[in-house]
């Protein structure tokens, strides 16, 4: 046994109970020296006749949240999980979990092992492999059919679903609720077994009903997109009905071993490392953050009831302002409306609902601002509109308030200007609706205090964000990656593909949809005014497609006026409308521009590169703060598809040499005015 084994698991006595310790911070992960620690435990439980039985139990906030990531893009060293789980089940002696904080993925398959399950009442157990493109692979499969079924084994290893505390006991996924201390509970348990081993491997499948599990497993594929890990997931439950055990076992892990080390799994994995990456902010080292209580929230419109919705949710009293009594009225019955909705979906208890919206208060006066530690102004988007709530702002909010904009690629410099205090102004960028998308960007200002920048982070963590640290740049990193892909996909229509064809090739590639048809759901009129606010400083040689504002002079702003790049009857069905076709080709032919056949494979590379230059030319403006946080905007709030990475995971995969040749290829053809960045930035990975 190594010292590091040693170290992370050791073996204490309660009378004739031994109690094994994992310890190895900050989340218990289980890794190799672990799993060395947790065998020579188990096989010393086994040689002490002394010793009846055993709890396995971790040290600080939490079990085991997992196994350690890492490892899996490696071969795995020796012993891996399942030898660890064979040796508890072989040992004679019963073996107890004590589960508190998290016992995810192979921390549960562990507990699954175990004879029996204590956790404390915040423990969440849940076996979510899935979301890393691989399945449990040691026993997770099998065992939980025999514990909850088929068909709900189906819908959690599927889903990846966390269970918490009383949920998990209702569901049998753990035998008791320890109220008092978690350790004495288990070593208890562990006593009244008596000797007796419950081994679930020996238990019989709960298949349950063929349309129950048909229903299952039609659900899994549509909310898992059909992706493999899914399909491999679904394969292995069925098997634990089918076949015995031990062949079953050996088909899961054999599944299991193939996914890791399949590039989807490697692009899950990059997308997981990113978001730790993110929260790294050196420069914020030390910064204390201020206490945030009360919310206000001003503009009672979408996002406004949207923020105020999430602020609720999180546990903030919220003040949502209006200077319109009408509009007022209406963005609290969408408040109500929502929480009604919750409840009506069983999605949230009655009582839950009436105490968040009791934490909401409406006001038309602008004094009551002075209550707030935050203050996050949802306006029209126009920078003198902006300005002048915010020199209102100014006057009113109490010292020391985070003052907030809703921004989403105004000069955040400017807005500031317009206080008093502009080291007390940040960006916080929602993505619409801003109670449901998880990404957030906070922007700093030039003159943005790091305390004022912390807490903007630690409020969007508060509220279940995913926060990206962003510079002050028209449309931060987010809508500009996003600009630099509709402009490219624009050209590839001028150049002559059809709106049509860019939307099914890029929904091919795995965009939950279109550029084209996000724009018309977003409305046209939006990126209108964009374009119309950076005309003045445009490089009139630089190409600029006239379509989209062609399209919305004609009065074509999308769906909510039946007609965009689509045409919309009934149901919002997209449809194509030759009246485009015309006016696309009245301008191709404006510019003297002979269409060509562009192929699917050249759409979805030019986009690629031309997001993948953007964002080389983010980082080296110092907009970006790493360059994964790129992937992590594509992915979260534009519809990326998780499985591929991102385009700094892809152009890793290209490497510099390629990588090069092709921004200067896609500058080539995309024509004047176009910036190639340097890739290197893009392909220095901080792990």
């Amino acid at each position: 046994m190594t010292a590091n084994a040693r170290a992370q698991v050791r073996l204490e006595r309660d009378g004739d109970v031994a109690v094994i310790w994992i310890d190895n911070p900050p989340i218990n992960a289980g890794s190799a020296a672990v799993r060395a620690g947790l065998l020579n435990a188990i096989d010393e439980v086994a040689r002490d006749e002394r010793i009846v039985a055993a709890v396995l139990i971790g040290a600080g906030t939490t079990f085991i949240a997992g196994s350690d990531i890492r490892e899996f893009g490696q071969p795995l060293a020796e012993p891996q999980l399942p030898m660890v789980i064979a040796a508890i089940e072989a040992c004679p002696k019963p073996f107890v979990a004590a589960l508190h904080g998290a016992a995810l993925g192979g921390g549960f398959e562990l507990a699954l092992g175990c004879d029996a399950r204590i956790a404390a009442p915040e423990t969440v157990v849940g076996l979510p492999e899935v979301t890393l493109g691989i399945i449990p692979g040691a026993g997770g499969t099998q065992r939980l059919p025999r514990l909850v079924g088929v068909p709900r084994a189906l819908a959690m290893i599927c889903s990846g679903e966390r269970v918490k505390g009383a949920a998990a006991l209702a569901a049998s996924l753990v035998d008791q609720i320890a109220e008092g201390n978690l350790c004495n509970a288990a070593v208890a348990h562990a006593r009244s077994l008596a000797g007796r081993k419950h081994r679930l491997r020996e238990l019989s499948v709960l298949a349950g009903e063929p349309q129950a599990v048909a229903d299952a497993v039609a659900a899994a594929l549509k909310a898992g997109k059909n992706r493999p890990a899914v399909v491999a997931a679904i394969d292995a439950i069925k098997a634990s009905a089918l076949q015995d055990f031990d062949t079953a076992l050996a088909g899961e892990r054999a599944a299991f071993q193939q996914l890791r080390t399949s590039r989807e799994a490697s692009a899950l994995r990059h997308q997981f490392f990113a978001e730790r990456e993110s929260a790294k902010h050196p420069e914020l080292l030390g910064a204390a953050t201020r206490t945030v209580q009360t919310i206000a929230v001003i503009g009672a419109g979408t996002m406004g009831t949207g923020i105020a919705i999430a602020a609720l949710d999180a546990g903030y009293g919220v003040l949502l302002l209006e200077q319109d009594g009408g509009a007022l009225d209406r963005g609290g019955s969408r408040i109500r409306e929502h929480y009604a909705a919750r409840v009506s979906a069983r999605k949230m208890a009655t009582d839950v609902a009436q105490s968040r919206q009791e934490s909401l208060r409406t006001s038309l006066q602008w004094n009551d601002i002075a209550e707030a530690d935050l203050v996050i102004e949802a306006v029209f988007e126009d920078l003198d509109v902006k300005r002048e709530v915010f020199a209102r702002i100014d006057g009113l909010a109490r010292p020391g308030a985070v003052l907030a904009s809703n921004t989403s690629y105004l000069d955040l410099d400017a807005i500031a200007a317009a206080t008093s205090r502009p080291q007390d102004v940040i960006g916080l960028h929602f993505f619409s609706p801003a109670n449901v998308m998880r990404l957030m960007e906070v922007v700093r200002g030039q003159a943005t205090a790091p305390d004022a920048l912390a807490t903007g982070l630690a409020v969007a963590k508060k509220l279940g964000k995913l926060p990206l640290l962003t510079g002050n740049a028209f449309g931060f990193v987010g809508n500009r990656l996003y600009a630099a892909y509709r402009r490219q996909c624009e050209f590839l229509v001028e150049e002559g593909a059809w709106p049509e064809q860019v939307d099914a090739a890029l929904q091919h590639f795995g965009f939950s949809m279109g550029p084209f048809a996000v724009a018309d759901l977003s409305g046209l009129d939006i990126a209108w005014r964009m374009r119309q606010a950076q005309a003045a400083t445009r490089d009139p040689a630089a190409r600029y497609v006239h379509v989209a504002d062609r399209l919305c002079e004609a009065g074509r702003l999308g769906r909510k006026t039946g007609a965009g790049y689509y045409r919309y009857a009934e149901g919002n069905k997209p449809m194509v409308d030759e009246a485009v076709h015309a006016l696309i080709e009245q301008a191709r032919a404006e510019k003297g521009i002979t269409p060509r056949i562009i192929s699917d494979e050249e759409i979805v590379r030019r986009v690629l590169l031309a997001l993948a230059n953007e964002a080389a030319l983010l980082l080296a403006e110092g907009v970006a703060s790493h360059a994964t946080d790129v992937d992590l905007a594509l992915v979260n709030g534009y519809g990326f598809p998780r499985w591929e990475g991102g385009v700094v995971f892809w152009a890793r995969e290209r490497g510099e040499t390629a990588l090069s040749a092709d921004f200067a290829w896609l500058a080539e053809i995309s024509g004047p005015g176009s910036r190639i960045g340097d890739p290197r930035p893009l392909l220095a990975s901080s792990r």
